[in-house]
């Protein structure tokens, strides 16, 4: 039987209500590994049609937490970023996304970014899941086209970001 929205929302939920820790984390990051591996869920909320670059699917009204669809057409290089006060887990659906962790050296002040160091580099492919816990500052990089499913703490559209520039 497929996995449904409704279902991995519950879960997610489940385990958020249960652990909002690091323990809570990790059991949604098993959810979402669950979701990318079910080729019916993918089917109807991922396909490799799918046009939006972002698509929120279920938004917890109470607890904030996004399960988020993502499609990219062609390469895209983002910038380091961490997500505020809030976590992401990466599941990656199609394509590769080259991720890389970066290290803060310098806090911003003053108006000026914070200033961050690469730390390490590594490849998500289709079935992977990463979480990025509060303060986890990464870049992702896509040389082609890419389709990832994202669960995020909080929707990250509202957030205030750390400015960060590369060293």
């Amino acid at each position: 039987m497929p996995y449904t929205l409704a279902e991995f929302a519950a879960d997610c939920r489940a385990a958020l209500v249960n652990d909002a820790g690091p323990d809570g984390r990790e059991a949604v990051r098993q959810y979402l590994i669950r979701a990318l591996k079910d080729d019916a869920f993918i089917a109807e909320y991922l396909p490799p049609e799918a046009g939006a670059e972002r698509r929120i699917l279920h938004e917890d009204p109470e607890l904030g937490f996004c399960i988020c669809a993502h499609a990219y057409r062609g390469a895209k290089r983002g910038k380091p970023h961490d997500h505020g006060p809030t976590w992401a887990i990466y599941g990656q659906v199609a394509g590769e996304t080259e991720m890389t962790d970066w290290e803060l050296t310098a806090p911003p002040q003053d108006g000026q970014p914070g200033k961050v160091r690469l730390s390490r580099s590594y490849t998500l492919t289709p079935g992977d899941a990463h979480c990025y816990d509060v303060g986890d500052i990464h870049a992702p990089l896509r040389d082609g086209p890419t389709r990832l499913l994202r669960i995020e703490g909080q929707n990250t559209e509202k957030v205030t970001r750390t400015p960060l520039v590369a060293e």
